[in-house]
């Protein structure tokens, strides 16, 4: 698409040198022991700053990892700052400008454009293959969110997909779960309401049989994974990436059946926090990101399972991100530093059954079949679903146009619009926003 020049802009990066770097790591956390060694002044080892925006027990899960790398490598230590995400891309930006940019970054595969186009983050091809790093043990889907015109810029780590957990006592009681523990849906449209609507017979009158939030992205998510397990769906931009694309019938049938779900009470109206619904037993099924797995799984006296996104249509698809390893851009990068973080960045993503616990999909192909994954729950269970993923298109702009989408869906769940007057408002800003960059 136009606007994705990989030129670097290194003119932007001399716009702020007087920034301080306590005013870069305000409101982070650092690692206690990996803060010690950040203070050993005579210490011979090459020491990374690595950045990531892990809340929860993500961030349990990558602090392990790398105490076990600075284990691991003499030569080598890794002080991890981890941030808010609310905040966390606007301090990294700030960091790169004013040459205080860390030596590693976790981004999301959805914010990849932006960086990559305004030079933030270095292209990786040459630097991997000093490192021994063969881009081919990734698995497709994720590699390619990575790529701009033929070149790597990050490395994948993982890939969170929506999936569905669901409550096995529930759907027991509503003879809608087989013998394997299993969920029984026809196919289609119908056969997914009709399994909802047999729960919500059988179920107490304060179960959701599917819990959705009517604010936030969970809806939006659900829309794009619909949308594109349409054949012809998914488009989000005409050819030239000039308009928006999303009002057609393929994204109005998917978000009329949404719509429907919401109209007819099966998702139940103002749930303002899905997941603690689920999680205290007050829904049967739930459809979020894999994230969720790691914190359930801890939870006393839930009976859930977990399957990829039901295919309503035509072939499965289920949104999805990736977490991603970066080098960002830096005036002056020693070659010996950033080959560390090139060794860094292939360690963690080939100890991705680690960083699995955690819920997500793991980016190298292999590692779903070794032992250490496979001896995981629920993760086998989900794992197919990273070859079927749709993630959002490669634009600068494309998580201003997703919060836009969120806004039209708003008013949709509280009836202030139909499905059609949604995708049509929707486009509409997206296409001011467009003009306005000349695109």
């Amino acid at each position: 698409m136009k606007g994705l020049s990989i030129q670097a802009s290194f003119t932007r990066l001399s716009l702020i040198t007087s920034m301080t770097a306590s005013l870069l790591l305000t409101g982070c956390s650092q690692n206690g022991a990996q803060a010690e060694d950040a203070g050993a002044a005579a210490s011979p080892a090459i020491q990374l700053e690595y950045w990531t925006p892990f809340s929860g027990g993500d961030n349990v899960f990558m602090t392990e990892l790398v105490d076990q790398f600075n284990e691991e490598h003499e030569g080598i230590q890794v002080v991890q700052m981890n941030s808010r995400l609310d905040d966390y891309y606007s301090r990294l930006r700030t960091a790169i400008l004013s040459g205080n940019a860390p030596d590693v970054a976790v981004i999301h595969a959805t914010s990849l454009p932006q960086f990559v186009q305004n030079g933030y983050i270095e292209e990786l091809s040459a630097p991997a293959k000093e490192a021994g790093l063969d881009f081919g043990v990734f698995n497709p889907s994720v590699l390619k969110a990575t790529q701009f015109q033929g070149r790597v810029f990050a490395v994948p780590l993982d890939t969170h997909v929506l999936v569905m957990y669901y409550n096995k006592t529930f759907l027991a009681q509503a003879g809608v779960l087989n013998e394997e523990g299993k969920p029984v849906i026809a196919p289609g449209e119908a056969g997914f309401t009709a399994f909802l609507e047999r729960i919500r017979q059988a179920v107490p009158a304060d179960v959701a049989p599917l819990a959705q939030p009517s604010t936030r992205i969970d809806s939006v998510w659900l829309w794009w994974s619909l949308y594109n397990q349409i054949e012809g769906g998914g488009t989000f931009y005409n050819a030239a990436g000039t308009q928006a694309a999303i009002d057609n019938s393929a994204a109005l049938k998917a978000l009329n059946y949404i719509h429907g779900l919401y109209q007819s009470g099966l998702i139940p109206p103002d749930i303002p926090d899905a997941f603690k619904l689920f999680h205290e037993g007050k829904s049967a099924v739930l459809i979020t990101g894999v994230w969720a797995t790691g914190a359930l799984e801890k939870t006393g006296g839930l009976n859930f399972g977990v399957v990829p996104l039901p295919t309503l249509y035509d072939k499965p698809a289920a949104w999805a991100d990736s977490h991603t390893l970066t080098i960002p851009t830096r005036h002056e990068l020693q070659p010996e530093k950033r080959q560390a973080a090139m060794t860094f960045m292939k360690w963690i993503a080939e100890h991705g059954a680690k960083w699995s616990e955690a819920g997500h999909v793991p980016s190298v192909s292999s590692i779903v079949q070794t032992e250490a994954f496979r001896a995981l729950n629920y993760r086998s269970d989900y794992a197919a679903a990273a070859n079927s993923v749709s993630f959002w298109p490669k634009h600068t702009k494309q998580w201003s146009f997703i919060e836009m989408i969120i806004r039209q869906f708003e008013r949709m769940h509280y009836g202030e619009q139909t499905p059609q007057q949604t995708l049509r408002a929707a486009s509409a800003q997206i296409n001011l926003e467009l003009a306005k960059q000349g695109r």
